[in-house]
């Protein structure tokens, strides 16, 4: 019996499963995130570098984000070399170690089966999936906020306030993985503490004083150190205005996300976005020589945010359209996580949540002691109600970050379904019909879901989730006077309703991974950043081949139709090595071998607009590469006093001009750099047509002007 209770195999079979999904197929991810791996391979050339989370080797910029997710990818990188596999690892990891940690959470008040449950739902969690097989942060900043559950867990059933604290400082940790982010769930763990911490009004107080001090104190010990340092001394803060991380913190990756305003240098956010996305696609398909391959599908993303494939909801990165909102995340309201925009991604259980909530809770009253189950139900809920009323209203978000549901989701569908059958098992009255009436509405709003892409998976999804949820429903309303058979279809139907969330948590298995902006579903894999082109993995008829694998370009010089949208969305997708996500390295050999052969003790080998035309520069070969507009060219990191002065030292004199006239950064430095430099003749630099077509990806060939600074 001791064994039994260390050892449950149910949850080893999970886990299995979980790393299978995170895991499986991410070698062949090429760059993953090039943006980051980039970063990851300038922190490895010194601690300079890796303090900052610096985005080239030489510390000009940082990345958008705080570095403690990236010093973990360093550190893999340090054991494993610079693989997009080896930067993803950690989150593949950390998704299992998520799992693992809903299990521990849930199991001392709910019991094993709920435990088991709640872990396999955050398994099939499909958002959580996507997202843990990327170098992105968000699987990493879960796992960290999980910790700190487990952590104020203990303090709060122990009484022992130093596990509290420890609570709170994982939080300030996480500040320090994805800003402001990470205080979305501080309401759960301020409402837990208040109800459940054993102590005098007075300790009370105190000590929650004492762990929200340790939690501030933590989440801007590394800004505050940074900011304290001269500018000339560091990295420009990347993606912020005014070279600070406190205000990157509390500006771009904090209140612009929810009012949508993003300003960086002179440009909104969401100016910037659509011009970044058409900056990068025009940079990094400058290897390619097809110019109406460029032109269809930069017209397309400007005009429309990407046209989506057949058969599914647009999810792609462009502008408000008035019918799916800024990125794809549908229109701002009460109902936006259940529209077709975003429901795909941690929503497919939310009817179920509400009905299991109503369970957990139908006894509580407030002149009465809650029980623990009622407090560790509040406890998710505060967790879950404050982060979904955000996302519902937000202005500028990704996706992705929808992960923070995840575990509030899996613990109280875990908690709920045992909740759920207790009452009907025992028939008590109305609460007894809560558990059929919960499978039947949601498995209604899961064929909604799937509905909408069935063009592109058939509807043999939509029939097997519908008769396996409705059929088991039916047999509950019916069958409650036999209880083996009723017992087998309460299980049966909780797991009827896990069908739909596992196969989207393997699209991206099946369809191919989105390594920049993650999302689950048949088209993840087909948006900015996808792995595949349409045509080598998605024949006409929408169904999935593994004949080719992500990533796959067409083979001998072989084109698509021109013009068509297949060619559209194979050359968006083609060209991801600058996006982080094309398996290819993306480099213009050519070009390369130029500024390599004529670098005479420069620092950088080239300056370029944006970080996406740098990152697989710099991830081929380690050396400095300039981002002078940082992730989006908008940010005022370099200024015409900076350059003269670093040509001055013998820093840099190459730099490569879009001609797109977006993302270019400050128009008083490209006017100085044309002026005071000689235009290279792109036969010394561009290569062959032949071989510049087939370097795809970062190439940087017929879109631009390489300058070599006169001195």
């Amino acid at each position: 019996m001791k064994q039994e209770r260390r050892f449950d195999i149910v949850l080893v079979g999970i886990a299995i499963l979980a790393a299978f999904l995170n895991i499986f197929n991410i070698w062949n991810s090429g760059n993953a995130n090039a943006y980051y791996t980039a970063a990851v391979t300038s922190m490895l050339q010194s601690f300079h570098s890796f303090f900052y989370a610096s985005f080239d080797p030489a510390g000009f910029i940082t990345v958008d984000k705080p570095p403690v997710v990236f010093w973990v990818q360093t550190a893999f990188a340090a054991v494993f070399g610079v693989h997009g596999w080896s930067v993803i690892l950690p989150q593949a990891l950390a998704g299992v170690g998520s799992v693992l940690l809903m299990y521990t959470l849930v199991k001392p008040t709910f019991g094993r089966t709920a435990a088991r449950l709640s872990s396999l739902v955050m398994a099939f969690m499909p958002v959580a999936v996507a997202v843990s097989r990327t170098n992105n942060i968000d699987s990493l900043l879960v796992f960290t906020l999980l910790l700190g559950a487990w952590m104020l867990f203990r303090g709060v059933r122990s009484g022992k306030l130093g596990w509290v604290l420890g609570a709170f400082a994982m939080i300030g940790l996480g500040f320090n993985m994805k800003m402001m982010q990470a205080y979305m769930v501080v309401p759960a763990f301020f409402l837990l503490y208040v109800l459940a911490f054993k102590a005098q009004w007075k300790k009370k107080l105190i000590g929650l004083i004492a762990a929200t001090v340790l939690m501030l104190g933590v989440s801007v010990s590394w800004a505050v150190v940074v900011d304290s340092i001269p500018a000339e001394d560091r990295p420009y803060i990347g993606s912020s205005s005014t070279n600070s991380v406190l205000e990157l913190a509390f500006g771009y990756n904090g209140v612009s996300r929810l009012t949508g305003d993003n300003t960086v240098g002179e440009q909104s956010g969401t100016q910037q976005s659509a011009a970044t996305a058409a900056s990068q696609q025009s940079n990094s398909s400058a290897a390619n020589t097809n110019t109406q391959q460029t032109q269809n599908s930069t017209t397309n993303m400007q005009q429309d945010g990407g046209t989506p494939p057949s058969g599914g909801p647009q999810g792609g990165m462009g502008r408000n359209n008035g019918t799916s909102g800024l990125f794809g995340t549908g229109q701002a309201g009460p109902l936006r996580l259940f529209q077709k925009e975003l429901s795909g991604q941690a929503s497919w259980l939310l009817p179920f949540v509400a009905f299991a909530s109503v369970a957990l809770l139908a006894g509580i009253r407030l002149r009465q002691k809650f029980t623990d189950k009622q407090i560790e139900t509040l406890f998710w809920l505060a967790w879950l109600l404050p982060i979904a009323a955000f996302f519902s209203i937000a202005g500028f978000f990704h996706h992705y970050y929808l992960i923070m549901l995840a575990p509030a989701i899996a613990g109280l569908s875990g908690a709920g379904w045992v909740e759920l059958w207790s009452k009907y098992r025992d028939k008590e009255g109305w609460k007894a019909w809560l558990l059929p009436s919960s499978i039947a509405v949601t498995t209604a709003f899961q064929l909604y879901i799937l509905q909408a892409y069935s063009s592109t998976i058939g509807i043999g999804w939509l029939i097997a989730v519908g008769i396996a949820g409705i059929g088991t429903a039916i047999a509950l309303f019916f069958a409650r006077s036999n209880k083996t058979l009723s017992s087998r279809m309460a299980l049966a139907g909780m797991l009827a309703l896990l069908i739909g969330p596992l196969y989207w948590s393997a699209t991206p298995l099946i369809y191919g991974d989105n390594t920049m902006i993650p999302q689950a579903g048949p088209n993840g894999g087909t948006m900015m950043g996808g792995n595949r082109p349409m045509d080598g993995n998605m024949p006409q008829d929408g169904q999935p081949s593994f004949g080719a694998a992500p990533g796959a370009m067409p083979q001998n010089g072989e084109q698509q139709p021109s013009g068509t949208a297949a060619e559209t969305r194979m050359t968006q997708d083609s060209r991801g090595a600058g996006m982080g996500g094309d398996p290819g390295s993306g480099v213009n050999e050519a070009l390369l071998n130029y500024v390599t052969k004529n670098n005479t003790g420069e620092t950088f080998l080239f300056g370029t607009t944006n970080a996406n035309s740098a990152s697989s520069y710099i991830i081929e070969t380690g050396k400095a590469v300039m981002a002078m507009g940082g992730f989006s060219g908008e940010d005022p990191a370099l200024t015409v006093e900076k350059l003269q002065k670093m040509v001055e030292n013998n820093e840099i004199k190459f730099f490569y001009i879009s001609d797109n006239g977006l993302g270019r950064g400050s128009s008083d430095v490209l006017t100085w750099i044309k002026e005071h430099s000689t235009e290279i003749p792109a036969t010394e630099w561009q290569g062959s047509s032949s071989s510049s077509s087939q370097t795809s990806g970062m190439g940087m060939g017929g879109s631009g002007t390489l300058y070599q600074i006169n001195k």
